[in-house]
């Protein structure tokens, strides 16, 4: 009679471990981006250490055809989307984060990301994040420099 109450007990703490689907911009969640969402804020979050007060976050893009559609408050982050293309001061639009698609491995993810914070003044990243019980985390350290502008 006791396995039944541990059965249920793993069976709740297995469910507990399940990613949420994160909601499109056109309503329904999309099944493959939501490991990836959650992989770019806790580098957003504990490499850049973006938040929605005090370290506001530039626009995001991203690389290539890549276009995870994410519900960043979800996660404690404010992204707006980068627009070459905005009005205003052009300087203004050399400031972007920009994240590649997550590699993902036995370990956890490896993702290429850097930052423009004006004309030549920027760098780029190789982050490892990893999956544990807390979730995404980027250990300190884990994120080395590919490039310098």
């Amino acid at each position: 009679m006791r396995v039944l109450p541990a059965l249920l007990a793993s069976t709740a703490l297995l469910g507990g471990c399940a990613t949420p689907l994160e909601p499109g911009p056109d309503g329904p969640p999309t099944g493959g981006d939501s490991n990836d969402c959650a992989v770019i804020a806790a580098i957003a979050k504990e490499h850049y250490r973006f938040n929605t007060t005090d370290n506001r976050p530039p626009p995001i893009r991203f690389e290539g055809d890549y276009a995870p559609r994410c519900d960043w408050s979800r996660h404690g982050l404010a992204f707006t989307p980068y627009n070459p293309d905005a009005a205003g001061d052009p300087r203004q639009r050399m400031r972007w984060v920009s994240f590649a698609r997550p590699v993902y491995d036995g370990r956890g993810a490896v993702v290429d990301t850097g930052i423009m914070h004006g004309p030549l003044a920027g760098q780029g990243y190789e982050c490892r994040v990893l999956s544990g019980f807390a979730g995404w985390t980027v250990p300190e350290g884990s994120c080395r420099r590919t490039w310098v502008s």
